[in-house]
């Protein structure tokens, strides 16, 4: 249970550097300069602080080190990964995947070599850390994930929008939260109801181009959310 602990924490401080902490700017600039974006110093730093600080445990101080060196190295070749006419649609996803590769084996080692002993945590935690870490990822993360996907199957919609800026994100980080809740309490009929009720909405508007668009992530909205929620009740819910 302590690497499954410890490895919960790292995801939410993974989510936290990589999402939550991270502007667009930066973003922009560590994949178009890569070693070059005066930003990317910057966002190490924050890795190698929530990774360090979410640890809680300061004997943890050279693993956060290397992971967060490994991270930079991974965004610093960003540019040749958008840049490989094979891989660059999928980069955002080999990125991730090489970055959770990352904390993940440094978490098992980290357990196997050292012993983790952290300062305020016991075995007994585990499951309110893993539901701190799937509402996390049903915000920000949940919507870059999804414009991601968006992006690797080439599905774009191009007529400028009318709809208020942001409210689509907004939206979408409060019914994944919603969706979150009411399945961890049980209520599975009032996730189909929201489901039904967003539909309809959708499909007055008359633009069935748009309304195809806005569907397809509203499917990958409440598909991330239900992943979560039936992950925490099937396999880590007391």
């Amino acid at each position: 249970m302590d690497i499954a602990t410890l490895i919960a924490l790292q995801t939410i401080g993974h989510l936290l550097a990589d999402y939550t902490f991270q502007s667009k700017k930066t973003a922009k600039s560590k994949a178009k300069k890569g070693f070059k974006s005066k930003h990317l110093k910057w966002h190490i730093l924050t890795v190698f602080l929530s990774s360090f600080i979410i640890s809680l445990d300061f004997r943890f101080l050279p693993w956060a080190i290397a992971i967060a060196g490994i991270h930079w190295i991974i965004d610093g070749l960003k540019p040749q990964l958008l840049n490989n006419k094979w891989l660059h649609k999928g980069a955002f996803f080999i990125d991730q995947l090489l970055h959770i590769i990352t904390y993940v084996a440094a978490s098992i080692l980290y357990v196997n070599i050292v012993r983790w002993q952290p300062l305020i945590l016991d075995a007994t935690y585990f499951p309110i850390i893993c539901l701190i870490a799937m509402f996390l990822l049903c915000t920000k993360p949940a919507n870059i994930v999804i414009k991601e996907i968006f992006n690797l199957f080439s599905v774009s919609f191009t007529e400028k929008s009318q709809d208020l800026p942001n409210a689509g994100r907004l939206i979408g980080i409060t019914e994944r939260s919603l969706v979150l809740v009411l399945i961890i309490v049980g209520q599975f009929s009032a996730v189909g109801f929201l489901i039904t009720a967003k539909s309809i909405l959708r499909f007055k508007d008359g633009d069935y181009l748009k309304t195809e668009y806005v569907l397809i992530g509203t499917m990958l909205s409440f598909a991330i959310a239900i992943g979560c929620a039936l992950l925490y009740t099937l396999f880590i819910a007391p």
